[in-house]
């Protein structure tokens, strides 16, 4: 059993969907290992990763609406729509901050993949993605860990 660890570097324009399957794909190549798993780390508390579909845009678009409608920007609200909105009272870093870590918590930090071949395991649609939440550009870091053989 051998292991690779690396951090990928990601920058991003602000609000939305970032592929990364080949940032992490190529990671695996140098790994040089066959089989085994992918650890995929966030390490952030206002952005997330995902496996979704990666064949129409139109997917990308809905999903940040939907989060958008779950996650509001301008506070808190019954779910049924009804009722005042309590705005956010964690606002440090801006008003997009607390809806980013609502989305965040929705969402996933973490994923795990395996792999064969020395190539990942997705489906013929899917796609790995970092989400970020924040409305202005940050640079975010994935930590990639592969274990295998």
């Amino acid at each position: 059993m051998a292991q690779h660890l690396q951090q990928l570097s990601i920058s991003t324009s602000g609000q939305g969907f970032i592929h990364i399957t080949p940032n992490v794909a190529a990671v695996l190549a140098d790994s040089g290992l066959a089989q085994g798993l992918v650890c995929l780390s966030c390490l952030h508390t206002s952005a997330s990763l995902c496996i979704n579909e990666n064949a129409d845009p139109h997917v990308l678009a809905d999903l940040l609406a939907h989060l958008a409608a779950l996650a509001p920007g301008e506070g808190a609200r019954s779910l049924s729509g009804r009722g005042a909105v309590r705005p956010y009272l964690h606002s440090n870093e801006g008003p997009d901050d607390m809806p980013a870590h609502v989305r965040t918590l929705l969402t996933n930090t973490h994923l795990n993949l395996s792999f064969t071949k020395g190539r990942l395991l997705l489906g013929q649609w899917q796609g790995i993605y970092l989400m970020e939440h924040r409305a202005k550009p940050q640079t975010r870091v994935v930590s990639v860990h592969c274990v295998g053989d």
